[in-house]
């Protein structure tokens, strides 16, 4: 039973080697930001995902929305955030697409610069500023290639999560074990989820700056998305992937500050 014990944990320490050394194999620097991340793809590899993820992405929220009046106004917001940003010299080919969904209140990028937002969340919007701004925090997310970063990170907490389960499996109740080392692994990469929000949230501001929109019109789009999560009633910022709208709100007024006394943003 010993001998049982320690060949486990010698199996799972290697396996957790493994997971851990291919992670730091993917470490780059990203050319916009200066940040080193491990990253999973290409750019080219990201874009030919977020083509093929498009449609179905799309069919899940109700298809594209039938108003072409409507959907030339994003794609017209969306264009001018990327035309005045680095993002316009990037590897990346930017769609914006206005979703049928009118109940979701939503706005998401897939991998590569397919970008969609819900016609429940534009409705919400009062003015071009804030939809500039939902916008360029999405240009923000391929920019910093957060799809990229994350299934990275995954592919390492999978990694890691095995190696666990090999080494403390419980020959009498190996449920538990999964269940506890699998809750882990959720908690850790929502964190990583929640520092993607913030980040994406500062290239936002840094766009609408770059593109003549008022940058502190995202504060409004964050009261809009407090007031949509449901106030007081939302889950608590630890068991969520974004922040909680009012923490977003205290970095918005931390960078818009910054950016007056200095001129820039830091990242």
């Amino acid at each position: 039973m010993q001998g049982s014990f320690r060949s486990r944990i010698l199996v799972g320490l290697i396996m957790a080697a493994v997971a851990f050394f291919g992670y730091l194999s993917k470490m780059q620097v990203n050319p916009i930001t200066g940040k080193r991340q491990a990253v999973s793809m290409t750019p080219e590899q990201e874009i030919a995902m977020g083509l093929q993820s498009a449609p179905k992405m799309a069919a899940e929220f109700g298809g594209l929305y039938q108003d072409q009046k409507l959907q030339n106004y994003v794609k017209t917001v969306g264009n001018k955030v990327v035309a005045n940003s680095e993002a316009a010299n990037s590897p990346y080919r930017f769609d914006f697409y206005l979703l049928a969904d009118p109940e979701t209140i939503n706005a998401f990028a897939l991998p590569g610069g397919q970008i969609f937002i819900t016609a429940g969340l534009l409705k919400r919007l009062t003015n071009e500023d804030e939809l500039a701004g939902v916008l360029g925090h999405e240009v923000g997310h391929v920019i910093g290639r957060h799809s990229a970063q994350q299934m990275a990170k995954d592919e390492l907490t999978q990694g890691l999560l095995s190696a666990a389960v090999t080494a403390t499996a419980d020959p009498n109740n190996p449920n538990n074990t999964t269940a506890i080392a699998q809750y882990v692994g959720k908690m850790v990469n929502m964190k990583y989820g929640r520092d993607d929000e913030l980040e994406a949230d500062k290239f936002g501001i840094k766009y609408m700056i770059a593109a003549n929109y008022a940058p502190e019109k995202m504060i409004e789009v964050m009261e809009i998305l407090k007031q949509a999560s449901g106030g007081q009633d939302r889950p608590s910022e630890f068991q969520s992937t974004h922040p909680d709208p009012d923490h977003r709100i205290a970095e918005i007024k931390k960078a818009l500050e910054q950016y007056q006394r200095t001129g820039k943003l830091e990242w």
